[in-house]
């Protein structure tokens, strides 16, 4: 069985673009528009919002890329120019979201915006960039988990079946799975959106919801960074989503509190 897609999509001579960076670029795009609507309904600078994106996305990307090199250095230490080749994969969220946060805290910090207004406009935006992302897995044919059979593969689209046999095995689609999971979390937040009850609330579901999915899936896949035994994604998914659970609780038992003092 062929490969579906080439994971070049244009090439011209010694110019290449390649559906990984055309998948990014769209969720960076949609991630943008997105939040751009939400800071109008709250009455946010749409300014200070495009300002501080425009810092954030390349401070994601580094951290991203800084992020894998790292556990990832045996790979690189020969040649280390390696590691500016972000468009053959190899970009860690949890690193992303490293790099995207510090870069924002900074901005927010200089400007005196309201942090967590400001985090709750991003969330949904981040979410729906992930999403949107892991497809960009798909045609580098990475973030897969281990070997299925054939008849497991059977029950996936074809594009999807095809996608997922390399050198003759087929592998588990486990980008599809945290794909999936992500545009559930996106809804999620949407929905309570609406229904919010404190600053602060939809960014620490995103960070629960989203890490309790990671951490599950990060156990199907065969590539993931390594710290001594553990897994590094499900090391910090698991930190975060504490993080994000008692956050939440809190904040609601908080607002309760003013509430009933009403």
């Amino acid at each position: 069985m062929s490969l579906l897609i080439d994971p070049v999509a244009i090439s011209i001579g010694p110019f290449t673009v390649r559906w990984y960076g055309i998948i990014m670029a769209t969720a960076f795009l949609l991630g943008i528009w997105l939040a751009h609507r939400r800071a109008e309904q709250q009455g946010f600078s749409t300014d200070h919002l495009i300002n501080m994106i425009t810092l954030i996305i390349p401070f994601s990307i580094i951290g991203a890329r800084l992020y894998f090199v790292i556990f990832e250095w045996e790979q690189y230490s020969a040649n280390p120019l390696d590691a500016l080749a972000i468009w053959h994969g190899g970009l860690a969220i949890h690193g992303g979201l490293l790099g995207g946060a510090l870069a924002g805290l900074w901005y927010v910090y200089k400007k005196r915006l309201p942090l967590r207004q400001t985090a709750d406009i991003l969330a949904p935006s981040i979410i729906l960039g992930q999403a949107i992302g892991r497809w960009g897995n798909f045609f580098n044919q990475e973030a897969h988990g281990g070997p299925v059979t054939e008849g497991f593969i059977s029950h996936f689209p074809e594009f999807i079946q095809k996608q997922m046999f390399i050198q003759g095995v087929y592998y588990n689609p486990t980008f599809l799975y945290e794909s999936l999971w992500n545009i559930a979390v996106f809804g999620i937040l949407m929905y309570k959106w609406k229904n919010r009850r404190f600053p602060g609330e939809i960014t620490l579901l995103y960070l629960a919801l989203y890490s309790l999915g990671r951490f599950f899936i990060e156990g199907l896949r065969t590539d993931s960074l390594m710290l001594g035994p553990l897994r590094v994604a499900q090391l910090v998914s698991l930190l975060l989503f504490l993080a994000g659970m008692a956050g939440y609780f809190y904040g609601r038992r908080l607002s309760g509190n003013q509430t009933a003092r009403k």
